[in-house]
Order: structure tokens, then C-alpha cells, then sequence
């Protein structure tokens, strides 16, 4: 026993050098193995906190800087054009062109800012629903209604297959519609001109599920889970008009209904799944 606590003494100490995670052989089944065995416990515990913080504060310092960059491009832009609108040597037409690039990048810039309270509202949980019985069908074929003019602009064919029978779900028509209408903007801005968009409606006896799948512009070198980020993106360079947002705010709404929200990436096909709460009774 005086061995093992030695033993014991000297482990500590490693795991207390090294770093938390690491753990001690258990010899025997005495109160000692015991004390070991918890020891190895609170070690890898802590372990995983710590290695969790640094995650955290990884994703955080990321998160700064991909604000701080989203921001600080149209606000750059603004400032440059207001500078040459104060000079006394320009054209109307220059004048007149100038003025419509301010008005476009503080479009920019008030969509960004709106996003971002929206986004910390919606994953705070500090947004009231009204939930109610509605056809999600029908509030899909709106979405797509509503954004029809961007769609034909990207040269994008979208191929529905919605089953013939009434759907009802559980869920905040406004709120459902906005999931609708950032996964749809997703899809728009980072397609691949002139693909097929697909959009699949399925039911099983929980939930409804609304299935968005297109193929990338660009190469998707990032994980699934990475894309659900705050202000994480596909496109790494951050060049397209995206707030990195969409798909944060659609997740967070989505498991606000009490629904489920993923995503899956294979190769250059991107997949997002919505499921919400299927009603059969009341149909």
C-alpha cells in the first residue's frame, strides 16, 4: 500500500505537470483503486472542460473577427463615397452613381446588423411563438413565390417532391416562414448557376420533414456542424453577400418549435433538413 500511495503521489503530479485528461492504472479493488479510479474521473472531466473552454474561445475570437470584418467592409465603403460626394469637382452622373452605392451599402449594412440581433435573440430563446396549426406546403410554395425573381435570375431549377395528401404541423407561421426563406436565400447565393434545386417533404408519425439539397459554387471544405456557426460561411474568402447568419437563425428557430434542424455535406452537395411537428389526428 505505501508503494501504491507512492505510486499514487507521483501520477498526481504527472497529471498535474502534463495537464488534466490524462489517467492512473488502477491496480487491485481496494479503497485505494478507489481513490485512483476517482482520480482518473476528475481528471478527464476536467479535461474535457478545458478542452471545451478553449473551443469556446476559439469560436469566440472568430466569431469577433468575422463580425468585425462583415461590418467594417460596407462601413469602409460608406465612408470612402461620402468622401468623394464632398468634393466640389464631380458629375451629376458621378454624383448620382455614388449616392445609389451608399444607399446599396447601408442596405448592407442595416441587414447585417438585423441578422445579428436576430441571431442573439433567437439562440437566447427571447422570442415569442405562436404556435399554431399550419400547412407547411403552403407556406413553402410562398417562400418560393416571394423569392421567384432571384431564383430565375440564378438560372436555378427548382424540383419539388411534395406527397398529394394535407400536411399540418405544430408551429409559429412567421417564424417557420423565415427558416424557409434564409435556408431558400442560402441556397440562391451559394448554388452553382444554372444547377437543380431539390426540395423533399416527407412525414412519419413524429414530424414533417422539409428536405433543401443543392450543389455548391464553391467547394465546401468545412465540417456540417462548422457551417452552423454564427457568421461562418462556405465561402471562406467572404466575398459573396452572405451575413453568415441564415443558417444559425434557422437553427435556432426550428428548435425553438420544438423541431430539429441539420445539415450534411457530401463533396459539393449540400443538404438541409427541417423537422417539425407532424399533426395526423387533426388532418
Amino acid at each position: 500500500k505505501v508503494k501504491y500511495i507512492k505510486f499514487l503521489t507521483k501520477e498526481v503530479k504527472r497529471i498535474k505537470d502534463d495537464g488534466f485528461g490524462k489517467t492512473i492504472e488502477v491496480k487491485g479493488n481496494d479503497e485505494l483503486a478507489q481513490l485512483c479510479d476517482s482520480i482518473n474521473n476528475m481528471s478527464l472531466e476536467l479535461g474535457e472542460k478545458i478542452e471545451n473552454e478553449k473551443i469556446m474561445e476559439k469560436n469566440k475570437s472568430e466569431l469577433i473577427t468575422n463580425v468585425s470584418h462583415d461590418l467594417k467592409t460596407p462601413l469602409t465603403s460608406i465612408i470612402n463615397y461620402v468622401d468623394l460626394l464632398s468634393k466640389d469637382n464631380i458629375s451629376d452622373e458621378e454624383r448620382k452613381k455614388y449616392i445609389g452605392v451608399l444607399k446599396e451599402k447601408s442596405q448592407r449594412l442595416k441587414v447585417l446588423i438585423e441578422d445579428l440581433f436576430e441571431a442573439s435573440k433567437a439562440a437566447s430563446g427571447a422570442i415569442e411563438l405562436d404556435i399554431v396549426e399550419l400547412d407547411p406546403i403552403a407556406l413553402l410554395r410562398q417562400t418560393i413565390g416571394e423569392l421567384e425573381d432571384k431564383i430565375e435570375s440564378s438560372n436555378l431549377q427548382v424540383i419539388k417532391n411534395i406527397p398529394e395528401e394535407k400536411l399540418l404541423i405544430l408551429a409559429d407561421g412567421k417564424k417557420t416562414f423565415r427558416v424557409f426563406q434564409n435556408l431558400l436565400s442560402n441556397i440562391i447565393k451559394y448554388s452553382m448557376k444554372g444547377s437543380r434545386v431539390y426540395i423533399d417533404v416527407e412525414q412519419d408519425e413524429d414530424y414533417v420533414k422539409i428536405i433543401f439539397k443543392n450543389i455548391s459554387e464553391s467547394p465546401l471544405n468545412v465540417e456540417a456542424e462548422e457551417l452552423m456557426e454564427r457568421f461562418k460561411r462556405g465561402d471562406v474568402s467572404r466575398t459573396t453577400e452572405g451575413s453568415g447568419l441564415g443558417l444559425s437563425i434557422a437553427k435556432s428557430l426550428v428548435e425553438l418549435q420544438d423541431g430539429e434542424f441539420n445539415i450534411e455535406i457530401d463533396g459539393d452537395l449540400f443538404k438541409a433538413i427541417v423537422k417539425l411537428k407532424n399533426i395526423r389526428d387533426s388532418i
